[in-house]
């Protein structure tokens, strides 16, 4: 099947994001992603990214944004995500499997837990820090290359996840006790370097919105104590969300987890505009909208569970219901609960799209 020409047609226009962000009612509810696995997008467009520009001198990254604005027209042409490789940070120790997905095209890769590349004061002082990433020639030409009406938002991992990857989560777990004044580096080096990016970044013209994935918690709670986030990650957190404020432009934030424990701070020290990152076996989205909707945007909320393992028509019902309890008042945009993973079928997924077309015409 072309599973392309199954999504329902979107009209390109970021006003309607940006009235969700500013907790106003948009004339349709806006679909918006964290982001979609490769492998997902591979499978809809029904061709990689390497294939897109005939003309191999064009650059890399050239290809590959090309190829993304392509499905984005697709999913969702009122916005783009564009995460920028340049905050990356060498971590070298990685585990694979088996990518078991029903989309997959390679292994399954994660950040090794138990001991990462900064585990004393004599890894800090060898690492190679990278340098400011910001550049602008790339934003340029995503801006230059989307339809009229998408909009740009600079996306990209978090300062906690990236502080925890570089020395791997149990030693950073440790060291909060055995060696704080290594974790305060580490994640000063980290958080400075993300305020340089975003701050650039809230400047440029064609960004509209800054959205950080910093996965705070788990299951039952945060990832580390309440009061080391509040010490250690959310000062950062506050001064890239001042940047955005300053430059007029919303602060999204991704955190999986249960972070109810700190969602005060979120809200009133850091200054988010909108929450991401839902699962139903925490906190259903319809209930986090009932409760701070009124005082941020609330995005996604499809679980990622439900919309992989069940039938077509129960995602059609789910996702209606969740469109009813959600809209009134404005303020949300639809979406998955975290992501739209390879293992997600796309028959579902196009269901989902489908129905909140047919809900946006029934309004």
């Amino acid at each position: 099947m072309r599973w392309a020409e199954e999504y329902p047609k979107i009209e390109a226009d970021w006003s309607q994001v940006e009235r969700v962000l500013r907790r106003q009612v948009p004339q349709r509810v806006p679909v918006v992603e964290l982001f979609t696995d490769h492998d997902f997008i591979q499978a809809v467009l029904g061709y990689h990214w390497t294939a897109v520009a005939a003309d191999k001198d064009y650059a890399e990254w050239q290809r590959y944004w090309l190829w993304r604005i392509e499905y984005q027209k697709l999913a969702g042409p009122t916005y783009i995500n564009a995460g920028m490789d340049g905050l990356v940070y060498p971590v070298r120790k990685v585990a694979c499997a088996t990518n078991t997905a029903e989309l997959a095209l390679g292994d399954r890769a994660w950040v090794n837990e138990t001991e990462g590349v900064i585990t004393r004061r004599e890894d800090f002082e060898s690492y190679p820090w990278p340098t400011s990433p910001f550049n602008r020639r790339q934003i340029d030409f995503i801006a230059e290359s989307a339809p009229p009406g998408m909009g740009i938002i600079m996306a990209s991992s978090g300062i906690l996840e990236w502080a925890m990857w570089l020395m791997g989560f149990e030693t950073f777990s440790m060291a909060l006790h055995d060696q704080p004044e290594l974790v305060r580096d580490v994640v000063d080096r980290v958080g400075e370097r993300f305020v340089d990016f975003y701050g650039q970044a809230a400047r440029h013209e064609a960004v509209r919105a800054l959205w950080i994935g910093d996965d705070l918690g788990f299951k039952t709670a945060t990832m580390i104590s309440p009061q080391h986030l509040r010490e250690y990650i959310f000062p950062w957190h506050r001064r890239i969300a001042e940047a955005a404020h300053g430059a007029g432009k919303p602060y999204l934030l991704h955190a999986c987890g249960n972070i109810d424990a700190v969602m005060e701070d979120l809200i009133e020290y850091v200054g988010i505009d909108a929450r991401h990152s839902f699962e139903d076996v925490i906190e259903p989205v319809t209930s986090v909208k009932r409760r701070y909707g009124h005082r941020i945007a609330i995005i996604g909320g499809v679980d990622v569970d439900f919309i992989s393992r069940r039938d077509e028509q129960e995602v059609r019902q789910y996702v209606r219901r969740i469109l009813e309890e959600c809209t009134p008042g404005g303020g949300y945009a639809v979406g998955t609960g975290n992501s739209v993973a390879n293992y997600i079928p796309i028959r579902n997924y196009v269901a989902m799209l489908q129905e909140v077309a047919a809900f946006n015409r029934e309004r």
